[in-house]
């Protein structure tokens, strides 16, 4: 088959992309991404990774390792909402939480696989001897030097990829396969010399354009289920799950809320729901209230962790019986570290009793510390 033939086969699928729920498709060949290994290679040495990814550095930049004969790797994108219509009301005693946008609605590696699919079937009909290899963020690629290279966006300095028309508010997949198709050109950064997402990061985690140290990212950390810094968990807020700062004050992101696809509508209530019931939900209540989430995946002890958090950075006075009550209760030294700490945060008689009360009972050392420190907090 000739060059003409992949050029049109690359131009129905294109034309075929939105009926599949694709708002944006790129091509780029299956060539090694040696100057990302440069990179994974030092952020690997500065102690800069999550521990999230794909350990093996040369599977996440060599796509011929993962699918052998690999000629070309498809890239999508699939715009998600950025405002939360009829948002409720935090408020005295009714606190709440927010979830990061790309929690919202269902869980985007499913909205994703389930395009995979449709894009891999339309393909199959066409070329029944088609080899193909679909993956989605838990893939060893990276999907943003994949969508990068396929020219579906550029590379921003918040380590997001930033596409003209959707901003950077659009989940990421990628499809290797060893069809010749016609590679894109990639894009001209677009940030210049704006430094905005730098500046505002809440805990400096963006320590340079495009260069993120995951260990100090508030997304990363509230996915994380051990013990948070005391200074870290002022900077967490109430976010119960991921952060969206360094794409909130993008310029580009400005007045971009696309809602084209209902599945990745917000319910407001899991978006932003009430932080003093998720202290005592159980697993099947967390399944059925978060389990069509993506902010399901670590289980319930981060976010019930990070609700704790919230409500002592709301210093809401009205939960301090029930933050007493996970301090005393919680079978988790994690949750009654952190109980201790949002008493020590929240202040007042109520909560002084409750630490030095549950101070005679605990054993737990690092429980024992953080009450300690609560307590001195208070003084």
């Amino acid at each position: 088959m000739d060059v003409g033939f992949w050029q049109a086969f690359k131009e129905d699928m294109l034309a075929a992309a939105g009926e599949m729920g694709i708002d944006k498709l790129g091509v780029t060949t299956a060539d090694p991404f040696l100057e990302l290994k440069q990179r994974l290679v030092r952020h690997r040495e500065l102690g800069f990774e999550s521990g999230f990814e794909e350990p093996d550095l040369d599977k996440r930049t060599e796509p011929g390792l993962l699918l052998p004969g690999a000629r070309s790797i498809i890239s999508i994108a699939v715009a998600y909402p950025s405002k939360l219509k009829d948002a409720p009301v935090s408020e005295p005693g009714l606190r709440r939480g927010i979830l990061s946008r790309s929690a919202w609605g269902e869980d985007y590696h499913q909205a994703l696989r389930r395009r995979m699919v449709r894009l891999s079937e339309w393909i199959v009909a066409r070329l029944p001897d088609a080899e193909l290899l679909s993956m989605v963020d838990t893939g060893a690629l990276s999907d943003r030097a994949v969508a990068e290279r396929a020219g579906i966006g550029w590379s921003g300095k918040n380590c997001s990829v930033i596409t003209p028309e959707l901003g950077s508010w659009v989940y990421l997949g990628e499809m290797i396969t060893n069809l010749p198709l016609p590679p894109d050109q990639s894009l001209e950064d677009g940030c210049g010399d704006c430094t905005r997402c730098i500046d505002a990061c809440p805990t400096g985690a963006l320590v340079g354009p495009g260069q993120l140290n995951a260990q100090r990212c508030i997304s990363y950390i509230t996915q994380t289920k051990g013990f948070v810094e005391d200074e870290l968990m002022l900077k967490i807020g109430n976010r119960l799950y991921g952060c969206d700062t360094c794409q909130i004050v993008c310029p580009v992101n400005r007045g971009i809320d696309v809602r084209l696809h209902e599945e990745l509508l917000p319910d407001p209530e899991v978006a932003k729901p009430l932080l003093r019931p998720i202290l005592t939900m159980g697993n099947r209540e967390f399944k059925e209230r978060f389990g069509s989430s993506s902010a399901a995946w670590r289980g319930r002890k981060p976010i019930q962790r990070n609700a704790l958090i919230g409500l002592g950075n709301f210093k809401d006075r009205e939960s301090v019986p029930d933050v007493v009550r996970a301090l005393n209760d919680d079978p988790r030294p994690v949750l009654r570290a952190t109980a201790a700490w949002a008493l020590g945060r929240i202040g007042g008689d109520e909560a002084k009793l409750g630490l030095e009360q549950a101070k005679l009972g605990e054993q737990d050392p690092d429980v024992l510390a953080a009450i300690d420190r609560a307590l001195t907090a208070q003084a």
